[in-house]
């Protein structure tokens, strides 16, 4: 199955229009035509079906069949990520963990962080196809960067978790995590989490985690987390 977005499709619509670029992948590249059917996300839950009516590489039109709202995951992660020195990394992370299951994900800048500006429009577009490509219909919801500080002190609900490589009193993330729950980690850049990022992590409740036997990349110390969550959760 071929999955589309469009985050402006409500429930009740009936029709869709497609962009200049998704009409010309539907019928040039996919070779669609009337007739035939396709499905959409809003990335809200619900997937449509819909059945093309105006077959136009330009200006592709749909009736749409049905709507029907997805099962959500009985658990809710938020992973709080600090960008990777290499763009590319954290692309492969978004992407990654998209496919895998996340809801949530915030950049955070931590004191030993050294890129400081995030591509959020790139971002968005690489979680969207990787939404696409795993046939899910929840976006995950991505937040605009913010300092360690400031999210430290925000209110959590759930399991609290830091990940972090100082040789600390920690216990695995996989021995602290329960089915069904929400949960946020904190993973930190290249040069780890400061001794005060950690210690102000404490007293906000966090619980400090080893995430293996090895020191991970800060892109696979996330890809760990969310994985070992998921499995978890499995039925």
């Amino acid at each position: 199955m071929q999955l589309f977005y469009n985050k402006d499709l409500a429930q009740l619509d009936s029709v869709i229009r497609f962009t200049k670029e998704e009409s010309r992948h539907i019928i040039k590249v996919l070779r669609k035509s009337i007739g035939d059917i396709l499905h959409i996300t809003n990335g809200d839950g619900y997937l449509f079906t819909a059945e093309i009516t105006i077959a136009d590489v330009k200006n592709c039109i749909a009736n749409i069949t049905s709507s029907t709202l997805q099962p959500k995951r009985h658990y809710n992660l938020h992973l709080a990520v600090a960008p990777t020195k290499m763009n590319d990394r954290y692309e492969w992370f978004l992407e990654k963990a998209t496919e895998i299951g996340i809801d949530t994900i915030t950049p955070i800048i931590c004191d030993n962080s050294e890129r400081k500006v995030i591509k959020a429009e790139r971002y968005e577009k690489i979680i969207q196809s990787a939404m696409k490509q795993s046939l899910n219909c929840y976006l995950p919801k991505l937040n605009e960067a913010i300092t360690f500080k400031d999210f430290i002190s925000k209110d959590f609900n759930g399991l609290t978790f830091i990940a972090h490589c100082e040789e600390t009193d920690k216990k695995s993330l996989k021995q602290l995590i329960k089915p069904n729950e929400t949960i946020t980690v904190l993973i930190g850049p290249e040069g780890d989490f400061s001794t005060k990022e950690i210690e102000l992590a404490l007293q906000h409740d966090f619980k400090a985690v080893m995430l293996g036997d090895t020191r991970l990349r800060t892109e696979t110390a996330a890809i760990v987390a969310c994985h070992s969550v998921a499995f978890t959760n499995e039925l």
